[in-house]
């Protein structure tokens, strides 16, 4: 019984193993999509189960503010009672009396064959909307602080392993250190600080009127607001990957082949940027998309300090006011955008390395 299975489990599997064998990347490109899917899936599952066993949900929050609202000569019990029908008759159109899991899998349903996010619980606004209209400013936000990153850690990293051993290499390294193990929720709040008693630098990070208005001063006003939350963001990144690239491009430089390189004669600016720099590529393009993953992270803590509106921030708004819809959105959302970020950098390491060959022994 045991020979059938495995012969016909191996019939079943040959076109699997051929197709890897001919196109490697391809087949690789396949899995990781794969592994993203059940990992998002798996994901809004938990969301689901750690949201069912908050106190609380949507309704009650909702039956708060209405009594809250009303006038305090009235009991607020009775109010309670009046509206228990009304209440449960909500919490059964929202489908919160189901299990978690039924809820999840609804949420699923709605999602992937109707393409629809649902609305907000809150606000009654579609979370589409809510989310494209916040997602633009946090991509530019981070995607400003990734190329700042990436260019001044390539330039100064390069630069000061030439260097290596000197008083600004060993300036350079020292503030790198510091900027690295810098609490980013306290520069934060330094910065905040400074832009309050200074003036220079407004306190919100975001115009007080759109884009559409007056697209010009538009710019010059977001440039303006955006500095702070942008060098806190650069800062708070600068210092790790400035280290790391120093650190590659040294090892690098006391390889056998770079000893070879120079004792053909071969200019030592090639040495250092067609030899030596390309290789600190690898370790920079697998850890790029935690880098990404960690600015979206900490721009959670700068859109609320800076009142910047961003995902960060409608993430929070969200679960402080427990609205399932756009919490799962919101997360998995920048989930999607995370994990794309981490197969994208490795399907780019093995495009720039011709030594990885996915699917090969």
């Amino acid at each position: 019984m045991l020979v059938i299975i495995r012969s016909f489990a191996e019939i079943v599997l040959k076109p699997f193993y051929i197709f890897k064998r001919r196109f490697p990347l391809i087949s690789y490109i396949i899995n990781r999509l794969l592994t993203m899917a059940i990992m998002l899936f798996l994901l809004g599952f938990a969301i689901f189960g750690l949201m069912a066993l908050a106190p609380g949900d949507i309704v009650d929050q909702i039956m708060m503010q209405q009594l809250f609202s009303e006038n305090q000569g009235r009991a607020g019990q009775n109010m309670q009672a009046m509206n228990a029908d009304q209440l449960a008759a909500y919490r059964a159109e929202l489908g919160l009396d189901q299990p978690f899991y039924i809820q999840y899998f609804r949420w699923l349903n709605r999602v992937i064959v109707h393409q629809d996010l649902g609305v907000s619980s809150i606000s009654r606004a579609p979370v589409t909307f809510l989310i494209s209209s916040r997602i633009l400013n946090s991509l530019l936000l981070n995607i400003l602080s990734l190329v700042l990153i990436t260019v001044f850690s390539f330039i100064l990293g390069v630069y000061f392993s030439s260097k290596a051993g000197t008083r600004g290499d060993t300036a350079v390294t020292f503030f790198a250190l510091v900027l690295h193990a810098f609490p980013g929720l306290l520069l934060l709040i330094l910065l905040q600080l400074f832009a309050s008693v200074t003036g220079l630098f407004p306190v919100t990070a975001y115009p007080p009127f759109p884009f559409s208005e007056a697209p010009v001063r538009f710019i010059f006003s977001y440039s303006h607001h955006i500095f702070l939350p942008l060098l806190a963001a650069f800062l708070g990144g600068i210092g790790g990957y400035l280290r790391m690239i120093r650190a590659t491009m040294l090892d690098q430089l006391g390889q056998p082949y770079i000893t070879s390189l120079r004792s053909r004669g071969i200019a030592e600016w090639r040495v250092y940027l067609m030899h030596a720099f390309r290789n600190t590529l690898n370790p920079y393009i697998t850890g790029s998309a935690n880098m990404l993953a960690s600015l979206f992270s900490g721009s959670l803590i700068l859109e609320i300090i800076f009142a910047y509106p961003g995902i960060g921030r409608l993430m929070y708004e969200a679960v402080t006011q427990q609205d399932i819809n756009l919490v799962l959105a919101n997360i998995m959302f920048i989930s999607f955008l995370v994990l794309v970020g981490m197969a994208l950098a490795d399907i780019i390491l093995a495009l720039v390395d011709p030594r990885i060959r996915y699917g090969k022994e």
